[in-house]
């Protein structure tokens, strides 16, 4: 569902109020509601936001409709330089598969090249051995699997689809990574919280959605094998550990990608969310840093209230380098 956020503080002059727009991720989308009417209260600024994912945010920013663009999916420094865009991430999380199997109330165990060949529509049944084999305790039901996924282009997805490039050589043969790809199988929704909802009322669905859509909702949430060999469940935790390593270098633009991570503790399919800016339209892009810097400031407790992991402190000075040396700060 596409919504928006269109927040007026109750302070200060009207006449002197700054107006921000942005649009993209919807994995981003409950705390930066939060953040945008906080700021407002705070600052007399309109934050308006629309949660439309990641490629049409992406997309807007390209096409200069709108003051900032968010993104799960980080681009590359060569697509960044392209469009003359600048690039730092503004929260980390996690992307959890969810599922709804009749008579089974415990998170059930899954693996990359499991959940691979249910997407590729291989794997058709929940008491499929290749399920069974991971869950021994669990008596599975013989119900059709309904995977689910998204519709629009989402950050989402390439979070995602990445964790299974990796993890799965068919995968990443037949279909590969994006934020929108050729679905061999299942059934298209419109946003995280359409995944969620479709997942939710469908008997035998198996669905990927932010972390936060699941905890909102009550979802049941599986554990995934990572790299190191163990079922991790999704946690702040576990998605802290798969970003303990990352490198967050301003030369790469902070280009970087938390999936299938090292270390026992690590969630494999982790990722961040990505503020772009353009590059060539400093005052733009100046109005939209001062929001992200109030964040950074004020923000990390409301981050954490609602499931998310702000960036750690070290990370956010180099981003500030990174706007300086850039003419936006």
């Amino acid at each position: 569902m596409k919504k928006a956020i269109a927040l007026l503080t109750l302070v200060g002059s009207v006449a002197m109020a700054v107006e921000i727009t942005g649009a993209g991720s919807t994995f981003v989308y409950p705390i930066l509601s939060r953040w945008a009417y906080e700021y407002g209260k705070a600052t007399g600024n309109k934050v308006n936001y629309q949660s439309i994912g990641s490629g049409g945010g992406i997309r807007q920013i390209i096409n200069r409709t709108v003051d900032f663009g968010a993104s799960d999916a980080p681009l590359e420094p060569e697509e960044l330089k392209k469009h003359n865009l600048l690039q730092f991430p503004i929260v980390i999380g996690g992307v959890v598969l969810t599922y709804n199997i009749p008579g089974v109330r415990v998170p059930i165990n899954l693996d990359g090249q499991t959940v691979c060949h249910m997407y590729l529509g291989e794997i058709k049944s929940w008491n499929d051995p290749s399920i069974q084999k991971l869950n021994p305790n669990v008596k599975l039901p013989n119900v059709p699997i309904v995977v689910v996924h998204r519709s629009d282009g989402s950050g989402t997805t390439w979070i995602f689809t990445n964790w299974l490039s990796k993890v799965c050589p068919e995968w990443k043969g037949k279909v590969g990574y994006g934020t929108s790809v050729n679905w061999p199988a299942g059934i298209g929704a419109k946003g995280s919280e359409g995944v969620a909802n479709y997942t939710r009322r469908t008997t035998g669905a198996i669905g990927y959605v932010e972390y936060i859509y699941a905890k909102q909702n009550n979802l049941p949430m599986a554990r995934v094998k990572n790299r190191a060999g163990m079922f991790v469940e999704p946690s702040i935790k576990t998605f802290q550990a798969a970003a303990a390593n990352a490198s967050w270098k301003k030369e790469q633009h902070f280009y970087e990608i938390l999936t299938d991570q090292p270390g026992k503790d690590s969630y494999p399919i982790a990722g961040a969310t990505f503020i772009l800016l353009a590059k060539d339209q400093p005052e733009r892009s100046k109005k939209a840093v001062q929001f992200f810097k109030w964040i950074y400031d004020h923000g990390d407790r409301m981050a954490e209230s609602l499931n998310y992991i702000p960036m750690p402190q070290k990370v956010k000075k180099l981003i500030e380098d990174y706007w300086k040396e850039n003419g936006v700060f």
